[in-house]
């Protein structure tokens, strides 16, 4: 038997990387399709490059060169600290939307909230990940049947389905009661703003464009808040980089006090209402 050859491997991960050279991880790009190729997690790839390039590698590589998502070519995405299936119909969870369980863990302390709502759950992102942070229970809501049949099997997969409940529904309509933490990623891309093509051409527009200014779901969101939180607890909500003056003022409108958080570039990326 031939001994697999590293620089074999790294010529095809070079190779790769500079077709895939529009995506600011390219590198990175190429190491997940690689490892998902050979069925092993990137780690174990870096640490041993002495492999036969797997035939599939380059199909997978075409397809990311269309500018599908790495997410959507591998079935899964890492968030928090959890890993999720993701696919189509289904926004992908990106690293900035931790900044959300940060603050929350910021507010909480040394507590935890005992009852946790996602409103636009997707395929279960932010509700999962606190729910793994957190002894909790938790609702999540989304109007996309696709996205919480993701949500649902990542609840069962997780080992989480006895804590998370999913319902199909638009923000919090016809939901009674009060919780601890409300989380909520809503759409917050103008109308007429461009997108790169992955996002564009790939994820769902439902998740992403709320009308022309971006905030037409704030709108909604803030008038249906201050009734849904527990005393001593908090919604924390994602913004665009140039919003949260805008939404800020929404949320103040509706009685509550809100701090602004930023995410791990240095943007404005969280308001924290209570």
């Amino acid at each position: 038997m031939t001994t697999p050859d590293p620089a074999a491997m790294r010529a095809a991960l070079a190779e790769a990387t500079a077709r895939l050279a529009f995506s600011p991880t390219a590198r990175l790009d190429a190491e997940l399709l690689m490892a998902h190729a050979l069925g092993i997690e990137r780690s174990r790839l870096l640490l041993d490059m002495a492999r036969a390039v797997p035939p599939a590698f380059a199909a997978l590589v075409d397809r990311r060169a269309a500018h599908e998502p790495v997410a959507y070519i591998t079935g899964t995405r890492g968030f928090w600290t959890i890993d999720l299936a993701v696919g189509p119909g289904a926004l992908v969870p990106r690293p900035d939307s931790e900044t959300l369980l940060i603050a929350a863990a910021g507010h909480f302390g040394g507590d935890a909230p005992a009852t946790v709502l996602d409103l636009g759950t997707g395929p279960g992102t932010l509700l999962l990940a606190a729910l793994d942070e957190w002894p909790a229970r938790g609702l999540g809501i989304d109007f996309s049947a696709d996205a919480l049949g993701y949500a649902r099997a990542n609840a069962v997969a997780l080992g989480m389905a006895d804590r998370a409940q999913f319902l199909r529904g638009s923000w919090a309509d016809a939901i009674e009661g009060r919780f601890d933490l409300i989380l909520a990623n809503p759409p917050y891309i103008g109308t007429a703003e461009t997108l790169p093509p992955e996002v564009r051409d790939h994820e769902p527009h439902a998740a992403l464009f709320a009308g022309a200014d971006g905030l037409d779901d704030y709108r909604i969101l803030a008038a249906q808040l201050p009734a849904l939180i527990a005393p001593g607890g908090a919604a924390v909500i994602e913004i665009g980089a140039t919003q949260a003056a805008p939404v800020s003022a929404l949320l103040e409108a509706q009685g509550l006090h809100v701090a602004l958080h930023h995410d791990y570039g240095g943007n404005p990326r969280v308001l924290l209402a209570r």
